[in-house]
């Protein structure tokens, strides 16, 4: 599995870099895990970025394809989030990219390949929060 350890970078980035993490991880990671996801634009327009980001996520996880697996993933990723004790939204941040990341292996593959495939996906969010963190002027 990857050494890759994301959040230590989350509590760096200012709320704009964190919520266009979060966006790119449900919008775009996500379809890596077979999870077509169309947010309610009516119920995020002029939101602060913390509710912003909230009513996203909230959204988000309402999108359970297989509900059962849905929600061991959430345990598995609430379990690991609360490990990392990060502060306000990079918490949430990080509870959402674990959450999308842990979706990506399918059901019945081997453990072999599900740490394949999850360092890969923890490999695409670090370049991603790399190039989200240098855009917002941080550099990780």
């Amino acid at each position: 599995m990857s050494d890759l350890e994301l959040h230590k970078y989350l509590p760096q980035l200012p709320e704009a870099a964190l919520q266009e993490f979060t966006e790119w991880c449900v919008l775009e990671q996500s379809k890596a895990a077979r999870l077509e996801f169309k947010p309610d634009e009516s119920k995020l327009n002029n939101l602060a970025p913390a509710d912003y980001l909230k009513q996203l996520i909230d959204q988000f996880l309402k999108v359970k394809p297989d509900p059962i697996r849905a929600g061991l993933v959430a345990v598995i990723a609430g379990q690991q989030s609360d490990k990392h004790a990060l502060p306000g939204l990079a918490a949430i941040v990080d509870f959402v990219s674990l959450y999308v990341k842990y979706l990506i292996p399918k059901d019945g593959t081997n453990p072999e390949e599900a740490d394949i495939i999850l360092a890969k996906a923890t490999q695409h969010q670090y370049e991603q929060l790399v190039e989200i963190a240098k855009k917002h002027g941080v550099n990780l």
